[in-house]
């Protein structure tokens, strides 16, 4: 039998299914998605058109935890898991401010100036669309590190044992896990989940998480999940404020706690304007 070839072996993309990841990225302005996707993305928006909101939002609340964490804090090293696909301001372009004038798309927060060029990124994802673009477009500074790990996020061990090829996780590491534990429905999985990537991580790494959350407008919360969970892969779980904040149980949280993301450390020109939105997020310290 002669030896497959890479398009042989290469994971088969499904676009008759809907998917997280590229709806995500359609919401973002961004052109990784299909038909059945963007259908899907127009869905949810014709009866929650808020949903875009939430998506930059998310967005927002990485960059400015990323560079809170690099600039204030001195964290050097991020394990992203659930990656998505390739956008605006990915956690290496924040981190090692890849291009100086860094923008959130339809957002006014930058980076204005280099944050840590030397910081080392380990990306995680299983879906094979985000791999394909990953390895074509998460390049980072020459004077850090960035990488990309294959990987369900219900597998933490092989997580930990690829991403310390790259990171040493004797010392501090931000662990980000935003938009992506809301897939796992049983809150005892995502407890061990947590606890097991925690346990492996030096004193003084971070958490930072983000989560849709029913507390805005329960209603229309569940009727997106129950839109999404007619079709999409994998599947939605909506969580309230206070399951959020039980996600960080054991873990320092960093003011202003567990918030809107829109409402996170706004940026100085958002202060006041901000709104809240159905997407809660927080960063806190490992002792």
């Amino acid at each position: 039998m002669p030896p497959e070839t890479p398009e042989a072996s290469a994971p088969r993309i499904d676009t008759s299914v809907p998917h997280n990841a590229r709806i995500w990225n359609y919401w973002l302005g961004g052109k990784d998605n299909y038909p059945v996707d963007r259908e899907m993305g127009e869905q949810i928006r014709s009866f929650f058109p808020e949903i875009v909101d939430n998506a930059v939002a998310d967005r927002g609340f990485l960059v400015r935890a990323v560079t809170h964490l690099a600039r204030e804090e001195g964290v050097r090293q991020f394990l992203d898991i659930g990656t998505g696909l390739p956008t605006h301001n990915n956690t290496h372009e924040v981190a090692q401010a890849v291009a100086p004038d860094c923008r959130v798309h339809n957002n006014t927060h930058e980076v204005a100036q280099a944050v840590a060029p030397d910081c080392r990124v380990v990306y995680v994802d299983n879906d094979p669309l985000v791999l394909t673009h990953a390895r074509a477009l998460l390049t980072g500074s020459d004077q850090g590190a960035t990488d990309y790990v294959d990987a369900d996020l219900r597998d933490p061990l092989a997580i930990l044992r690829e991403a310390s090829r790259t990171l040493d996780l004797e010392r501090p590491v931000a662990l980000m896990l935003l938009g992506v534990v809301n897939f796992v429905a049983d809150d005892a999985e995502v407890r061990s989940i947590l606890d097991r990537l925690l346990e492996a991580l030096a004193p003084g790494s971070f958490l930072v998480l983000s989560h849709p959350t029913d507390d805005i407008d329960r209603e229309r919360a569940h009727q997106v999940a129950a839109a999404w969970n007619e079709r999409g892969t994998p599947k939605l779980t909506i969580r309230t404020a206070e399951q959020i904040s039980a996600l960080f149980d054991g873990l320092e949280l960093l003011e202003p706690g567990v918030v809107s993301c829109s409402l996170w450390r706004p940026a100085p020109a958002e202060v006041g304007g901000a709104r809240p939105v159905a997407e809660y997020g927080g960063v806190a310290r490992k002792g």
